[in-house]
């Protein structure tokens, strides 16, 4: 495919950037879009999948039929079968009236099933039908219809780890990547975000009558060393904010300015919390209160292990075992331990402690009684149960103040609708 059409194709469909995984997704977008084929478009959330499956659509033989964008994880899980494949009259308590799904109405047209890992197994079993034989079957009907629909899915998820999780059906995945499409990430696209940033930042000088800014080389190096988690969507919010909040500064924005805006890596640069590595593979997928629970808990292990020591030192008139140390290493794996007969002293701390401290030996300190020494064996239960208690407030809460609208509740939560939908049903919450 020549470059002057991969170009043309960005400027109809307003994609910006010149890297090479970019234009290797647009060309194959092109190339596949006059068949019938269905396509699997993986990639992180906020990296423009959505924009890959219109270019499809647009460049098919279907492009004079409806296209549909559906995100499978917005739509709860007992209602998806009846969007997507509709229903009878009576099917279901509420169904007062038959209705049309999505697959009878873009019949000749385009369906995209965004976040489709997010479907539920059932559902998976009649997408896959209607991908094998076009047919589908309304909820509470026995009447087989048929439908010529282009299948287009994405996920950021992977699936084959779904796969072997059972949480998506391997078949099902088979059919789907029929035809794989891979959306670079913004961090792999080096000077792109460059270009996105200025392109973002002009639009919003024209939107609010200001003036456009600019970065220093610094800014620059800066911004496109950043990882963007949120990719596009990401960079799109902190270059409206800066437009905004910095126009009245001057024109120029210096990396001071900028790193007020990345507070992903400020944060990261003045914690003290080594367990937390700001875009580490383990944690990408956890938001921000998971990872600080997960600290909490670490903590308050290491704390209930270190009190379980100091009292078996006691009643062992201040010997140790060296067996417990082995068998606890995470609590001085940043501590160097010297055991000698008359008690225990730290030989090396952590930078951030004054070396010449040392631990007292055991004798010198005022002998307590078992019975006055505290036992928090049982205290991890208790936090997990208060943070389940936590949870089920903040959603009683968010759906009160969202008059039980659980889009909008969801929303302010920070999680999907479906997710919301499953946590009512786990914590047996009352809608009134």
């Amino acid at each position: 495919m020549q470059a002057s059409e991969i170009q043309t194709i960005k400027s109809r469909f307003g994609i910006i950037g010149n890297s090479p995984l970019l234009n290797q997704a647009i060309e194959v977008a092109a190339q596949v879009a006059p068949t019938d084929l269905s396509v699997l478009i993986s990639g992180e959330s906020g990296s423009g999948k959505e924009s890959f499956s219109k270019i499809i659509h647009t460049l098919s033989l279907k492009k004079h039929g409806q296209f549909i964008a559906i995100n499978c994880g917005a739509i709860p899980e007992g209602t998806i079968d009846s969007e997507l494949f509709g229903h009878e009259k009576g099917s279901f308590t509420g169904a007062l009236e038959a209705r049309k799904g999505y697959f009878e109405v873009t019949d000749g047209g385009t369906i995209f099933l965004d976040e489709v890992a997010e479907m539920p197994l059932g559902t998976q079993a009649r997408l896959l039908r209607v991908l094998e034989t076009g047919e589908f079957i309304r909820v509470g009907s026995s009447k087989t219809q048929k439908t010529n629909v282009r299948v287009i899915a994405a996920t950021n998820v992977n699936l084959l780890e779904a796969i072997s999780k059972k949480e998506f059906r391997e078949d099902l995945f088979y059919r789907l990547n029929s035809v794989p499409l891979y959306v670079p990430p913004l961090r792999e696209r080096g000077k792109d975000i460059e270009l996105i940033f200025r392109k973002f930042t002009t639009d919003f000088a024209e939107k609010y009558k200001i003036k456009p800014i600019a970065l220093s080389e610094n800014a620059k190096e800066m911004l496109m060393n950043y990882p963007f988690p949120g990719n596009i969507r990401q960079l799109k919010n902190i270059s409206e904010q800066i437009s905004i909040l910095e126009s009245s500064n001057g024109v120029v924005v210096d990396e001071n300015i900028l790193s007020k805006y990345l507070p992903q890596i400020q944060s990261v640069r003045n914690s003290g919390l080594s367990k937390i590595s700001a875009f580490s593979t383990e944690e990408n997928s956890m938001n921000e209160r998971e990872i600080l629970y997960k600290v909490l808990f670490d903590m308050k292990k290491d704390m209930s292990d270190l009190k379980k020591l100091v009292l078996q030192m006691l009643k062992n008139n201040g010997e140790v075992d060296p067996n417990i140390l082995k068998g606890n290493p995470s609590l001085f794996k940043n501590i160097d331990v010297e055991i000698v007969n008359d008690g225990i002293y730290e030989a090396d701390s952590r930078p951030n402690i004054n070396n010449d401290v040392k631990l007292l030996p055991i004798e010198t300190q005022s002998h307590e009684s078992e019975d006055d020494i505290l036992d928090i064996s049982h205290e991890t239960e208790e936090i997990s149960l208060s943070l389940e208690k936590q949870e089920k407030d903040m959603i009683v809460k968010a759906l009160l103040k969202n008059r039980n609208k659980r889009k909008y509740a969801a929303a302010d939560l920070g999680i999907s609708e479906r997710t919301l939908y499953r946590k009512i049903k786990q914590y047996d919450i009352e809608e009134n």
